[in-house]
């Protein structure tokens, strides 16, 4: 695995890289080693405001570099918006995240950000995902794992049953004000919230044992509905239907 050291190396490289590129007009630190946090797992995660050229450019001369100087992986690209994020993994598992997007465009959008120069502009920091929508997909995945189930899809049912389990653990990180993405706040889920979705996770493929798992996830997602009331009340009973063995015969 890599080390504290060797991640500070290639922080500072990248931070050369864009201090001595006149396109590179502003950098960031962001993510959990933002502002002196993280741990010896945390990734690196660079942020930069490019002028003159576009997002792109600049990310694939550093790539170059850091292949060469570090053997790094160019995992992927994420766009989102004028961002572009560019994923890559070097030697010891170490990940590196670097993000560009024209300066007019360049500033925090969450907590986790420390400007390292040049300027940023104001902007609004993403809202939690809304707990309509969490609860909508949820109902989606809970309907499809069913149906895979009857169909013998068993991986595929597993598949959305996980999902299903994750909305639910969503709809309670956000009622709780805990990060609601990517399972962020899933273990600072206070213990009763946990271990009422444990049994959510099938043993096995079999399809008893899916049905009971899927059973789980829906009672679950219907608990944490707080803020999706009115739509639960709606389909409440179809999914309570969803989960009874017999149900297709019915």
């Amino acid at each position: 695995m890599f080390t504290v050291e060797e991640r500070d190396r290639v922080r500072a490289r990248v931070l050369d890289l864009a201090t001595a590129d006149p396109r590179a007009v502003a950098g960031a630190a962001v993510g959990s080693l933002a502002k002196g946090g993280g741990d010896r797992f945390s990734d690196l995660d660079l942020a930069f405001g490019v002028a003159g050229c576009e997002p792109v450019e600049v990310l694939d001369d550093w790539t170059r570099v850091l292949h060469e100087e570090f053997g790094a992986a160019h995992l992927f690209d994420l766009p989102s918006g004028p961002w572009l994020y560019r994923v890559f993994l070097l030697p010891g598992a170490l990940q590196v995240d670097l993000s560009c997007a024209p300066a007019r465009e360049f500033g925090a959008d969450g907590p986790r950000w420390e400007l390292l120069f040049g300027d940023a502009i104001e902007r609004r920091f993403a809202p939690p995902p809304a707990a309509g929508e969490l609860f909508g997909r949820g109902v989606h995945h809970a309907v499809r794992a069913r149906f895979c189930i009857e169909r013998g899809k068993v991986w595929q049912a597993e598949h959305w049953i996980g999902a299903l389990r994750d909305h639910a653990l969503a709809l309670a990180c956000r009622r709780l004000g805990l990060p609601a993405r990517h399972a962020r706040g899933f273990d600072d889920l206070p213990r009763d919230v946990i271990s009422s979705l444990v049994e959510a996770r099938p043993r096995s493929l079999a399809p008893a044992e899916l049905l009971r798992a899927l059973a789980v996830g829906v009672d679950g997602l219907l608990r944490e509905a707080h803020g999706a009331r009115e739509l639960a009340d709606r389909v409440e009973a179809d999914l309570r239907a969803l989960i009874r063995p017999g149900w297709v015969s019915g």
